[in-house]
């Protein structure tokens, strides 16, 4: 098994974290992880992605050209990742911020309302959490408590007592997902 995987979207958006916790969940998983961040020269506001890619065997590379799953956070990255999405694959779409659907018929979109649900949760910032959760619809060899417990063991001390908001968030994105028909 191997699975390639390109989350992007504004700076400030938690792309790279989002990121960096599906690859710890990974990783802590007992899979071979790379994770590669890509970002502009502002911090927030600018582009950012991020590859991750998760194997059961040796990665021979971390380049991600055509992967079967992606998150757009916003619609520049629905505009670009769209097209590069390989045939059958999954796309999950911040529909908060995307206001058109997608132009192929040969992929799956997921639309959910990433900001709608965070703000819901009470606190706008837990948007990727919630396209993390949305997005382990098409993982299956991620679970959310594998999620869970990678938040458990790499946050920040000085965050933990966000992890309460983190679960339900990755809970909320799961359910609305799920909701959308294959």
């Amino acid at each position: 098994m191997q699975k390639e995987i390109i989350i992007a979207g504004f700076g400030g958006q938690g792309v790279l974290f989002s990121g960096q916790v599906v690859a710890y969940a990974a990783m802590d998983s007992g899979r071979q992880v790379t994770w590669i961040p890509s970002y502009g020269p502002e911090m927030r506001g600018g582009t950012a992605n991020c590859t991750i890619v998760i194997a059961d065997n040796e990665i021979g590379s971390p380049l991600v050209k055509n992967p079967p799953l992606a998150i757009a956070l916003n619609l520049p990255s629905f505009d670009k990742y769209e097209d590069t999405l390989q045939k059958g694959g999954t796309l999950i779409v911040n529909q908060s911020m995307v206001d058109r659907g997608a132009k192929r018929g040969d992929i799956h979109v997921i639309l959910v309302p990433c900001n709608e649900i965070a703000e819901e949760i009470g606190d706008k910032k837990l948007m990727n959490m919630v396209a993390v959760g949305a997005l382990l619809t098409a993982l299956p060899e991620i679970t959310l408590k594998d999620v869970e417990k990678a938040l458990e063991a790499h946050l920040p001390a000085r965050h933990k007592h966000l992890l309460p908001k983190n679960y339900e968030a990755l809970k909320r994105g799961f359910e609305a997902a799920q909701k959308i028909p294959a």
